[in-house]
């Protein structure tokens, strides 16, 4: 598949790069993307949560009625969990949520998210964010310029540019990453992807390793 090459002004630099259809342009696999943005939410899980259970009362363990006599059952200590401020039964208690994926696995969720957002054409490719300062309205301009100001934007970059990264930092609908940090659940989260064509190249380069 072919895309136009535009630059930060939203005009088309009458340059076209050829998206692989490896990456973008396979079958896209719902279950493997179900998996990994799954895994991806579990290892984020802190998983600290604690309730107090029975032995963990803080009460005295004095009978509270006598033995026989008072017409019902005999009574527990005050930590009871039928009893107001007793222990909780069966409560949460801290775990680990994450779990082991494949690493195939997960580039085949990678590809289809992808494949996914090429599909339905949420990808666009710039030729370079020429930025010389940090600056939120900037940004903000180019979006505008690109025309999705409105939607949720990824915008990848080949390596790490803080100009970049500082200039939408303040944008609640835009994030800024690499192709090494790229994963289904930032793709899938978005609907429209910023690719440098620097980017398009190292991210290819990475799924053909």
């Amino acid at each position: 598949m072919e895309l136009s090459i535009y630059n930060i002004k939203g005009q088309e630099t009458g340059r076209k790069v050829q998206l692989s259809d490896e990456v973008f342009g396979i079958e896209p696999n719902d279950h493997a993307i179900y998996l990994d943005v799954k895994q991806y939410l579990a290892n984020n899980r802190q998983g600290t949560h604690k309730s107090k259970q029975r032995s963990e009362i803080a009460g005295s363990t004095r009978k509270l009625g006598r033995q026989k006599g008072g017409g019902g059952a005999r009574p527990g200590d005050i930590k009871s969990p039928v009893r107001v401020g007793g222990g909780r039964i069966f409560g949460p208690v801290p775990r680990d949520y994450s779990f082991k994926l494949n690493k195939k696995v997960k580039q085949l969720a990678r590809k289809s998210a992808l494949s996914t957002r090429c599909k339905q054409n949420e990808i666009l490719v710039v030729d370079k964010f020429d930025l010389e300062a940090a600056k939120t309205k900037q940004m903000v301009e180019i979006l505008e310029n690109l025309k999705i100001s409105n939607k949720k934007v990824l915008i990848i970059l080949p390596v790490k540019n803080n100009f970049v990264l500082l200039s939408a930092r303040n944008l609640q609908r835009a994030q800024v990453v690499t192709v090494n940090e790229l994963n289904t659940y930032i793709i899938m989260n978005s609907n429209a992807l910023v690719f440098t064509e620097d980017a398009i190249a190292a991210l290819e380069a990475i799924f053909n390793a």
